[in-house]
């Protein structure tokens, strides 16, 4: 069969086929470019809008729910008193509490994604989006800080939705329409991280800051953060439901839960063919033989697969530092290294970025991957990081020199628009996750392999950076500290993204 042929049975079978040439029986080639493998698709395959406008729906709700929290957490921290009125400790709980989350997906979200290639992605869809939003009702139902980690626990254990939405997106695209798909992730992102900070800044402690309207709820006085973890929840619960009613599962042929038990979880089962449904792989050289079987974890555990986890773990590692390391640092007194910024200022803030992000991503990320390819976006994203972290004590030396002026929001406003390079080496890592994986049936567990990675880097940052943080406010203490801390790792994260292996197409 020509290479034309193939062309036309790609078409008839699919508008989202993938084609690959034959194949030797080396799993470790990564199946999206093959050493014998001179043709690669020319024409781009349109987005399937009939279920990728449900995808970018279900990125709103992990964005949403940690976006809500984030403005007033360092308040509630005071609030509940563990710290004892010592303000240099909110960092360090803060990070704790951060960390527990991502510890509990570190340990649960390989399992949670290997388990989509089985039973199907939809129903461990469905379960992380019921964890995200009963975790937010009882978070603001929390008085101790012992019931914040609980939830934050069992919101991280079942939140499998950023791993098995990115194997999704796998499922129904290919390598010619995959970096216009992730154009359009900034869209859902964008609305989370724009209304997340804004319900999460203007709706705490509702009673006091609008006492005409709810200073007569007692309710609302004894939780002052219940209303916008509600809000949040409620959303959350109308977009499961919208995917409980709308999603198409993208594994045809599954194996039921309970079967996946009484043989071993992935033990026999793991043997039977499978296929997706939106992407199937055609052999040429056999005809109408499916290639896809998942592989076992030793399989999965390639020198690609591990070189693009570990530039995903150290990039992952130097987001959360920052991300924890910056609210706290805007609601630090400026005397003691911050900017004395109270909750919704803040608020406003995060929301502000976001959406320069959004629109940046939406515009010019699928140009930028034509022309430069994944991988140097994401070199150039976590280089990104030196001036993001030099830029934290310049902002904190003009505001103690002049105060919060002109000077210190044009800082501010270049750190967080150095942020956007930043946050563009999540959708190249997804190209290069794709690209290292060994077949499309292990895309689940390849990705689950990659976001483990990603979960320590999130449970070590916070914690680390928020502590170094706290540690460095202190008297007698480096005040630089927590920069030093930082450039370290951002050079960690760059030195392994040097060792990414160059991909074609990608």
């Amino acid at each position: 069969m020509d290479s034309r042929s193939m062309i036309r049975l790609s078409s008839l079978s699919s508008s989202h086929t993938t084609m690959i040439p034959p194949q030797d029986d080396d799993e470790e080639t990564p199946f999206l470019q093959r050493p014998d493998s001179p043709e690669q698709p020319t024409t781009k395959t349109p987005l399937p809008w009939d279920q990728f406008w449900l995808l970018l729906l279900l990125e709103i709700p992990d964005f949403l729910s940690s976006r809500t929290l984030a403005p007033f957490i360092p308040q509630l921290i005071r609030d509940i008193g563990v710290t004892h009125g010592d303000e240099s400790q909110v960092g360090y709980y803060v990070g704790i509490l951060q960390s527990s989350s991502s510890a509990a997906h570190a340990l649960t979200i390989f399992h949670w994604s290997r388990l989509s290639d089985h039973i199907g992605r939809k129903p461990v869809m469905l379960t992380a989006l019921s964890a995200i939003s009963v975790s937010m009702f009882s978070f603001g139902l929390s008085k101790t800080f012992l019931g914040l980690v609980v939830n934050r626990v069992i919101c991280g254990a079942f939140d499998s939705s950023g791993a098995v939405l990115k194997t999704l997106v796998m499922d129904i695209t290919d390598t010619t329409n995959m970096p216009k798909a992730y154009g359009y992730t900034p869209i859902p992102v964008m609305i989370a991280t724009t209304v997340g900070p804004l319900i999460g800044g203007l709706l705490s402690q509702p009673a006091d800051r609008f006492p005409n309207i709810f200073g007569r709820s007692e309710l609302l006085r004894t939780y002052p953060y219940l209303l916008p973890c509600s809000m949040s929840a409620f959303f959350i619960s109308i977009i499961w439901l919208v995917a409980y009613i709308c999603l198409k599962e993208s594994v045809s042929t599954r194996t039921p839960l309970w079967e996946l038990i009484k043989r071993g979880f992935y033990g026999q089962s793991c043997s039977k063919p499978r296929q997706s449904s939106s992407n199937v792989i055609f052999d040429p050289a056999n005809p109408g033989e499916v290639q896809s079987k998942p592989l076992p974890l030793r399989a999965l555990l390639t020198s690609k697969v591990l070189s693009v986890t570990a530039s995903y773990a150290t990039m992952g590692l130097f987001h959360m530092a920052f991300s924890s390391v910056l609210p706290v640092f805007y609601a630090t007194p400026i005397e003691l290294g911050g900017l004395s910024l109270d909750p919704p200022r803040i608020g406003v803030l995060l929301a502000a970025s976001s959406i320069i992000q959004g629109i940046f991503q939406l515009l010019f990320y699928a140009r930028l991957h034509d022309r430069l390819g994944a991988r140097a976006i994401f070199i150039a994203g976590v280089s990104s990081g030196i001036p993001i972290v030099i830029l934290f004590p310049v902002i904190n030396a003009l505001a103690r020199a002049h105060g919060i002026g002109m000077a210190v929001w044009l800082c501010v406003a270049v750190q967080l628009m150095l942020k956007t390079s930043l946050i563009l080496c999540f959708p190249s890592m997804i190209s290069l996750i794709r690209a290292a994986s060994p077949n499309r049936a292990s895309l689940g567990a390849t990705t689950g392999i990659a976001q483990v990675a990603l979960a320590v880097g999130r449970i070590v940052g916070p914690v680390s950076a928020a502590s170094i943080f706290s540690y460095s406010l202190q008297e007698g203490h480096d005040a630089w500290l927590i920069y030093y801390f930082l450039i370290a790792i951002v050079f960690l994260a760059v030195g392994t993204a040097l060792l990414l292996p160059r991909y074609p197409n990608v």
